[in-house]
């Protein structure tokens, strides 16, 4: 982040601790920011660059630079209440807001903290990048659980780049968070396929990207994440569709998919009983068009990504471990999956690297092939990132460049040239060995295992060595947090099998 970024990020977030005297959670400040900075954003548009205004007169920023007191919180409340009428990108930022910040007095200095910046001037990187700081900030509140929607940034960078999005194409993420990968996938088709003419911009920016989010307060997070990007700034159609995008097939088809589904294995209702009852119930999802109905909603994320792929079109999606090894539902996903599908790539990743703890995931890579008698998967490439690695949120975070060699293995250029670097001879050549991270296993080899499972792990652990060191202790406590968190995890779904909440 540039350092213009940060000051402005901690300008805005050292405020937020005023507020938090006042009950205002992190997610609370960044939701009235969102509504805030846009108001303030079209007023800067329709000043000084003469374009119209996306907001009625009666509701707009200057509407609001006058007010103190209660005559401000009341008009606040009905701007809220009235952008939130009707479809398309504004109503998606405005859904269902209200108005978080009780003390007018407070409100009325958040307005002129906003109102002092000339946020159409920033560069659009600049912008991207403090709301960006913001959202992560807003992600480290474990409290929150805002940590589910925002993937790490290193990890979509390296998605992306193994992907390479190209000009022209459909791009989807069906449980879009924060919007992290359709921002990553416009940036690199913006940076890595310039200059772009006049059509190609237009399509990049307003019919390139479609996400789905089912959260309201994600949502908006997300559209106005996009419309800092440039992305969708025409005020028109929103990219985001507010929506389950499990209960049905959108009737449309992209080339390139990129996701990571919120964390938990269920997939469940709440309703009230006849005793006024707070009740869950695990929800199974019935589509003709999927292979099995479960009520796992990372299966179901799996089945359905792959039913909204073009023919050829290629997904990248984060899993965790279960899809990978789980019984019933999960091996005849996977069977069907490995032989509708040219399955290639998996990257198995670290723990440590999520703010939801107590997460194992890998990410799958596959392409979309026609309908066929024979198994389109031939080798499935696997590069294990985690034994051996350990990352912490804050002393030893993820960056890009430990992903330099998955993104140099996988050769994005033409993966089906490849090389393995494991071996089982020890000086098999240059880089190459029984430490080797990455190497391949046939279709025959995947259909051989129990269960088709695809957990495949080869390397060493040195934390099972007798002899071994421990690890620092930040490391060791931060394995820790993750393995607790995984049990609990394990727990909440035992539960909700159950029918219990905990």
């Amino acid at each position: 982040m540039s350092s213009e970024s940060a000051t402005i990020v901690q300008r805005l977030w050292n405020y937020c601790n005023v507020l938090r005297d006042d009950g205002v959670s992190y997610g609370d400040y960044v939701e009235q920011l969102t509504y805030l900075l846009f108001l303030k954003m079209d007023d800067e548009r329709a000043r000084e660059m003469g374009q119209p205004s996306a907001i009625p007169a009666e509701y707009n920023w200057d509407s609001l630079r006058a007010l103190e007191g209660a005559a401000l919180e009341a008009h606040y409340r009905d701007i809220l209440a009235a952008l939130g009428r009707g479809s398309g990108l504004i109503p998606v930022i405005f859904r269902k807001a209200q108005n978080r910040i009780q003390d007018p007095a407070k409100l009325r200095r958040l307005i002129t903290l906003i109102d002092g910046e000339t946020w159409i001037g920033l560069d659009m990187d600049v912008k991207g990048e403090i709301y960006e700081g913001l959202l992560e900030k807003n992600a480290q509140d474990t409290k929150s659980g805002a940590g589910q929607y925002f993937t790490p940034r290193p990890l979509i960078r390296a998605m992306v780049d193994v992907m390479a999005p190209a000009p022209g194409q459909r791009i989807c993420d069906p449980a879009a968070g924060t919007g992290g990968f359709l921002i990553a996938a416009h940036d690199y088709i913006a940076r890595r396929h310039g200059p772009l003419d006049r059509e190609q911009w237009q399509h990049l920016n307003h019919r390139a990207l479609h996400g789905w989010e089912i959260v309201d307060n994600t949502a908006r997070l997300c559209v106005m994440n996009l419309y800092l990007h440039g992305i969708g700034s025409n005020g028109g159609q929103s990219p985001i569709h507010v929506d389950d995008s499990l209960a049905s097939h959108p009737g449309e088809y992209f080339d390139l998919v990129l996701t990571n589904p919120p964390f938990g294995k269920k997939s469940s209702v709440t309703f009230v009983t006849d005793e006024g009852e707070l009740r869950r119930e695990a929800q199974t999802i019935v589509r003709e068009d999927f292979w099995t109905s479960t009520s796992n909603k990372q299966l179901n994320f799996v089945q359905h990504v792959r039913n909204i792929l073009e023919i050829h079109g290629r997904a990248a999606i984060v899993v965790p471990d279960n899809v990978l090894f789980e019984g019933g539902a999960g091996e005849t996903v996977r069977r069907r999956l490995l032989h509708e599908c040219d399955v290639h790539t998996l990257l198995r990743l670290p723990t440590g690297i999520f703010y939801a703890q107590g997460v194992k995931a890998n990410v799958l890579f596959f392409d979309r092939r026609p309908a066929g008698e024979r198994p389109w998967t031939r080798t499935l490439w696997i590069y294990d990132l985690r034994t051996n690695v350990h990352f912490t949120l804050k002393q030893h975070p993820l960056t890009r460049a430990d992903l330099d060699e998955f993104v140099a293995c996988y050769n994005p250029a033409n993966r089906h040239e490849r090389t393995p670097t494991w071996s089982e001879e020890p000086s098999a050549g240059p880089g190459q060995g029984p430490e080797g991270r990455w190497r391949a296993y046939s279709y025959e080899e995947l259909m051989a295992r129990d269960k088709a499972n695809l957990d495949i792990f080869w390397l060493r652990d040195e934390s099972l060595e007798e002899t071994a060191n421990l690890p620092d202790p930040d490391v060791l406590a931060g394995e820790i947090l993750e393995d607790l968190g995984a049990a609990l995890e394990q727990f909440r779904a035992i539960a909700e099998d159950l029918g219990e909440g905990v």
